[in-house]
């Protein structure tokens, strides 16, 4: 198996760090614009792994989509990344440019490989990458609802005293603010959740997880790259081995939840043919109505994209 990642940044070498560390495919490939960036943190992938004794292959190239012919799944993690004060509604135009022109690229030389989109602002990005590359949406997504997932349960965990690996959840929606956690849907050991956490509790459990990524631009300056890496890396895995796992990710829905040509996060079965099957949950009307206003910023978003052209 061979993957390839778009991006040799801070989350484009966690994913490909994670992929080779975990033996998820015999090769990857990282590509970067930037001369010898790519080469040089691929080699120092390789070269961890007499250390932490892994098999996985790395290497890197610049700007050269050659080597990567044959990959069986792509990650685009390309693009300009959050600075302090930046909405991701703000990279959209110079984002949208760098996506299609990756997209172009890899289908070029890998036309049946899956697609995993990380770019910011995600849910557009997706959108860009799918008409793009005209490729079926079971090929085509995003990675948004397991890193969102992540910090959801990250923060109960500690909320709790708990294992984070006790906790089941789901959000859906788009990436970012008006993403729409799903208290009901989570679990702790098969524990509703709402039975071990006061609602005010719970509230800004779900807040803080809303502006995630936000807080952590504060904090650092720049945007997160452990988590979405590793996030993306998981979604890679689930494909590759064929795992059949559950996971939200950003589709575009054509009817499901009543909702048509739009590009949001929702529960899916991934597998070796990509997004294998959307499940649709039965959302109450609270629920609906924030799915409804998630989607209603989304478009807004995918409208400037159309406006650009």
């Amino acid at each position: 198996m061979k993957v390839t990642v778009v991006g040799a940044g801070n989350v484009g070498a966690t994913c490909a760090d994670v992929l080779a560390y975990r033996e998820i495919a015999n090769e990857v490939i990282l590509v970067d614009i930037k001369e010898g960036m790519a080469e040089g943190k691929a080699l120092d992938i390789w070269q961890k792994a007499p250390i932490n004794l892994y098999d996985t292959h790395t290497s890197g190239v610049t700007n050269d989509y050659s080597k990567t012919a044959g990959s069986d799944v792509v990650v685009i993690t390309s693009g300009l990344p959050r600075k302090p004060g930046m909405t991701r509604d703000d990279l959209i135009e110079t984002n949208a440019g760098i996506v299609k022109s990756v997209t172009e690229q890899v289908i070029k030389y890998s036309p049946e490989a899956v697609i995993i989109v990380v770019s910011n602002p995600l849910d557009v990005m997706t959108y860009q990458a799918h008409i793009t590359s005209k490729m079926p949406r079971s090929k085509v997504m995003g990675m948004a609802g397991i890193l969102d997932t992540a910090r959801y349960k990250a923060f109960l965990s500690e909320a709790l005293n708990v294992s984070p690996k006790d906790i089941q959840a789901v959000l859906m929606g788009g990436h970012g603010d008006t993403m729409v956690p799903l208290p009901r849907y989570t679990t702790v050991g098969g524990i509703p959740v709402t039975e071990l956490i006061e609602k005010e509790k719970l509230d800004v459990i779900i807040e803080r997880t809303k502006f995630g990524g936000g807080e952590l631009v504060k904090l650092m300056g720049t945007s997160a790259w452990y988590a979405p890496g590793s996030a993306a890396a998981q979604m890679v895995e689930a494909i590759v081995r064929d795992q059949k796992r559950v996971f939200p990710v950003c589709v575009k829905l054509e009817g499901e939840y009543g909702i048509d040509d739009c590009y949001l996060g929702v529960p899916v079965i991934l597998g070796k043919e990509g997004i294998e099957k959307v499940i649709e949950l039965d959302l109450n009307e609270d629920e609906k109505a924030l799915l409804e206003s998630s989607r209603q910023h989304v478009k807004e978003v995918m409208a400037v994209l159309e406006r650009l052209g």
